[in-house]
């Protein structure tokens, strides 16, 4: 498994598992339980949720999957913008334990900036770490201006990730964000990367795969996976999906395929503001 270095120096695999729209619909439950597992098996083993994703379902079918798998697992959640409040991060990260069934979180974010002072969230961030509730915290959705002022806040400097919307029809970030987050050395965490399955349907990306043997999905995954500090958690409700999503490791794009994909979906020419779905 390709892996991504957080700055406490831990690594974490480069292809994870989403679980936005699980633990939606009952009769797909067994399902999307085996598809975590095998990921997991797989080596997909850091998983992404969140308290909003149908209002903790998605924590409670997690929480399923990972029965006896616990040690294996980099677990990451998310507090919503207006629980982020000292006591409201403090309950809602409790909440988030007891639905997923653990006595902590590997990496707990803050979803994305509300009305709540950072210096408060990271007051509760900080607490939580210190009791072992947590390991590490970060923040999803945060664009260049929020970043900096996040991490000139006491404590945010321990930022582990910013999680934000990144795969080939979405590289706005690369004009500034990014490369910020580079000279940081903050890793990028690329949600709906392959566009909430949007890209699957892309004629020249459909094309493109044929000629090398790769699907859509892998085309997608595989240009994020040929970055050193980004990591993909696309979203998969089948094992057929995950055991494909896998099978991308096996199949790192050359320089020629980047290529040919950087003129189908060009980088970015001016600043954008940030994407978020």
């Amino acid at each position: 498994m390709k892996t991504v270095l957080l700055p406490s120096g831990e690594q974490v695999p480069a292809l994870g598992q989403g679980t936005w729209f699980m633990g939606e619909d009952a009769s797909a439950r067994a399902e999307e339980i085996a598809t975590l597992r095998e990921g997991v098996e797989l080596g997909l083993s850091l998983i992404d949720t969140a308290e909003m994703y149908g209002e903790g379902s998605a924590e409670k079918l997690v929480g399923q999957a990972i029965t006896g798998l616990r040690d294996k697992v980099f677990l990451v959640s998310k507090v919503y913008p207006h629980n982020a409040t000292r006591k409201g991060t403090l309950a809602a990260c409790e909440r988030s334990l007891r639905r997923l069934g653990t006595d902590h979180l590997d990496l707990y974010l803050l979803h994305w900036r509300g009305r709540v002072a950072f210096e408060e969230t990271l007051d509760a961030l900080v607490e939580l770490q210190t009791a072992g509730k947590i390991r590490y915290f970060g923040v999803s959705n945060l664009d260049l201006e929020d970043m900096q002022e996040f991490c000139a806040t006491p404590h945010g400097n321990r930022v582990a990730t910013n999680q934000l919307l990144y795969n080939l029809s979405r590289r706005g970030i690369e004009w500034d964000l990014l490369p910020w987050c580079r000279q940081q050395k903050i890793p990028v965490m690329a949600y709906s990367p392959i566009e909430q399955a949007r890209l699957l349907h892309h004629p020249a990306l459909i094309t493109m795969g044929q000629r090398h043997g790769l699907t859509a999905a892998q085309l997608a995954l595989g240009w994020l996976l040929a970055k050193d500090d980004i990591i993909a958690i696309p979203k998969s409700g089948k094992r057929s999906h995950v055991r494909e999503n896998a099978a991308v490791l096996a199949r790192p794009p050359s320089s020629e395929l980047l290529a040919e994909l950087d003129l189908v979906f060009p980088p970015p020419q001016r600043a954008y503001p940030l994407e978020m779905l």
